[in-house]
């Protein structure tokens, strides 16, 4: 598998988007496990949309979702001056680059959304990151991750107490880490938060990790340019709630300022990911 990853991330980056969007579209007219769970994502968190444009978003989520698969492996197998290249406009970079002044370190939130693998090359110029790491169960493609992520100047940590530890340690020295905090935790790592209107489990490690550290918190996220010219990096600044004490006040903010990120193009965002599984009340969307 991974000398096939390799040869497949040599193609043409349009090629492999191309390809990617015609198996978005398999996805969907095949009634797929992923457009089941994309159309139960959509209709519940986007209930104001007719049955036309609710079909219209399942379609064009599929085939980013795809696309943003297949970029993934051709960002990893190509160098970061690839990566670089493929940014075409990069919004408020001031945003971040003051952030990082912060003594206290610095947080990006990087919902799963566009091509957030992209990033990274960008962010490495400006920072040492250390970033939280959960091996993939295919150790080909998780060699072939690791073998891209080691090019920049990040430092992978575990997924873990001792990966927390260093993070942590990390900010308290003026560090930059980014989270990507819209994920179902696990029991002890979590509490329950409105996200696009259903009151779903919710990340608190960011949280707890803002308020410990008082350290900057902004947005990160990489769009798809619709005619697939490139993509743009975008740096949002965010409520400062998201650094209360009150850990409740700081997950609802949290989520409240993801939703609106993504609300930028949420064509872009995973929405196959069952991310509603567990809900307030013992309820699961997907059963």
């Amino acid at each position: 598998m991974y000398s096939l990853l390799k040869n497949f991330s040599r193609l043409p980056l349009r090629v492999i988007q191309t390809l990617a969007s015609a198996i978005g579209t398999l996805l969907y007219i095949s009634n797929s496990s992923a457009k089941r769970t994309t159309e139960l994502n959509i209709k519940a968190v986007y209930p104001k949309l007719d049955d036309h444009q609710q079909q219209q978003l399942i379609k064009s989520s599929l085939k980013s979702q795809s696309m943003t698969y297949a970029e993934s492996i051709k960002i990893w197998g190509s160098s970061p001056d690839f990566a670089l290249a493929q940014i075409k406009e990069v919004h408020h970079p001031e945003i971040f680059l003051n952030a990082l002044k912060n003594p206290n370190g610095t947080l990006g939130v990087v919902p799963h959304f566009g091509t957030w693998e992209l990033m990274n090359a960008w962010v490495n110029q400006h920072t040492n990151p250390v970033i939280m790491y959960k091996p993939s169960k295919n150790k080909d493609l998780d060699r072939f991750m690791l073998e891209s992520r080691q090019q920049l100047n990040a430092t992978l940590v575990p997924t873990d107490d001792s990966g927390v530890r260093a993070l942590f340690k990390h900010l308290k020295q003026g560090g930059f880490s980014a989270i990507l905090p819209d994920h179902n935790p696990k029991a002890s790592g979590g509490i329950y938060s409105p996200f696009f209107g259903l009151n779903a489990f919710s990340s608190t490690l960011l949280s707890k990790l803002a308020a410990k550290t008082q350290c900057s918190v902004v947005g990160l996220t990489c769009i798809r340019r619709p005619d697939l010219s490139g993509f743009d990096l975008h740096f949002t600044e965010l409520s400062a709630d998201i650094n209360s004490k009150d850990l409740q006040l700081s997950v609802d903010t949290l989520n409240k300022e993801m939703e609106r990120m993504i609300d930028v193009a949420p064509e872009q965002y995973l929405w196959a990911y069952k991310r509603f599984r567990k809900l307030e009340g013992g309820k699961n969307l997907y059963k």
